[in-house]
């Protein structure tokens, strides 16, 4: 059977499609999570503009109202990174995702945490924090006193990943601060049942959904988990196959939309550690080759990017006085734009301004890339 080669431009307007950015969705902000099966936000307030990119209408403040009245969490799950996902999807992905939770800390923390019963530690933790949201390091003194021969933040952390804690508002909220202070999920929720893991399956299924075409070890990449070969190998008759330009095995489903590679796209601006940049093990279908990728994404160093013509090619970055009544929107090209792109950019650049920083006097600076 011949299976049809993908270039790495129908890669990217799949890609986009499948992650609202092609075009602006009108789906409601919960639907929209869930679809892409939460959102990275390592930095609290990046749900807003990954967000405002992708839906049309998007109101901050409404989202925001929603996340405290609980709608939404943020939790360690993917990766062992923080999401935002929706309450309903919250403990059926983090009992699926436990075991990159235990890899983590394996690797991190293993040999700090020797001769200490996790079971026992996390029942411990879970008493404090739900008497009190508490930070990591104030959860990691007060247990602390019972393993006194352990460091505090290797307890406080061997607590977060033996329970599903969720990092309690104002944290998160819209032009809001507040220390990652922590609870339990099912207290945040007012659970009291148990609730059954997500199927890896299901998982699966819903990647493609939102990542697809994609491989194996993209999805393994974007998730953090092992063994997908298995499930993929059971969901086969149920998929479409296609190659990369590489050669790689990749998998869809069959009524999944698969842009051609002339559909335009327009510049989108994205916040650091984006869902679009993160979801798979190969970036070739978004990051420019020219770019390298030190340059869009450093580790725990926080990168905004932008797109034009659907592939990452530069960098932002808003600043603004202490008393928001001005806001300077940088942009920094990583390779040459065309000034229709660079016009492109400037009004959705503009909206952007108007959307972070509502009433102040918005300035929009181009800037030469001082490593090119």
């Amino acid at each position: 059977m011949n299976v049809r080669t993908l270039s790495d431009r129908e890669l990217n307007r799949a890609t986009l499609d499948r992650q609202l950015l092609l075009h602006r969705s009108g789906m409601d902000a919960a639907q929209a999570v869930e679809h892409l099966v939460g959102l990275q936000t390592q930095i609290p307030p990046n749900h807003y503009v990954a967000l405002w990119s992708r839906l049309t209408d998007f109101d901050a403040q409404a989202f925001s109202q929603r996340f405290e009245n609980h709608e939404f969490v943020r939790i360690s799950l993917q990766r062992s990174t923080i999401h935002t996902v929706t309450a309903r999807d919250c403990l059926p992905l983090r009992q699926l995702l436990q075991p990159v939770q235990d890899r983590n800390l394996k690797g991190a923390f293993g040999k700090r945490l020797q001769g200490i019963d996790l079971t026992e530690l996390a029942e411990r933790a879970r008493k404090f924090t739900e008497q009190e949201p508490l930070t990591l390091n104030d959860l990691g003194k007060l247990l602390a006193e019972s393993y006194p021969e352990h460091e505090v933040q290797a307890l406080g952390v061997a607590a977060r990943n033996n329970l599903a804690l969720v990092q309690v508002t104002p944290r998160g909220l819209w032009q809001q601060g507040g220390l990652p202070k922590h609870t339990t999920a099912e207290h945040w929720f007012g659970n009291t049942k148990a609730v059954p893991a997500m199927r890896a399956e299901e998982l699966v299924l819903r990647y493609l959904t939102a990542f697809g075409p994609a491989s194996v070890m993209d999805a393994q990449n974007w998730s953090g988990l092992t063994g997908l070969r298995e499930v993929f190998d059971k969901l086969r008759a149920d998929l479409v196959v296609f190659r990369s330009e590489s050669g790689t095995e990749l998998f869809d489903l069959p009524d999944a939309p698969r842009p051609g590679e002339d559909v335009p796209a327009p510049g989108r601006f994205l916040p650091d550690y984006d869902n679009v940049f993160i979801g798979h093990k190969d970036r070739a279908r978004i990051n420019d080759p020219r770019v390298p990728k030190e340059r869009v994404f450093s580790g725990n160093t926080p990168i905004s990017t932008f797109t034009v013509d659907g592939w990452i090619r530069g960098v932002w970055k808003v600043e603004t006085d202490k008393k928001r009544t001005t806001a300077t929107m940088n942009l920094t090209p990583l390779v040459p734009i065309t000034k229709a792109q660079r016009a492109d950019l400037e009004a959705e650049g503009g909206r952007l301004l108007e959307f972070l920083v509502p009433g102040a006097d918005h300035d929009l600076r181009w800037h030469e890339d001082e490593n090119g």
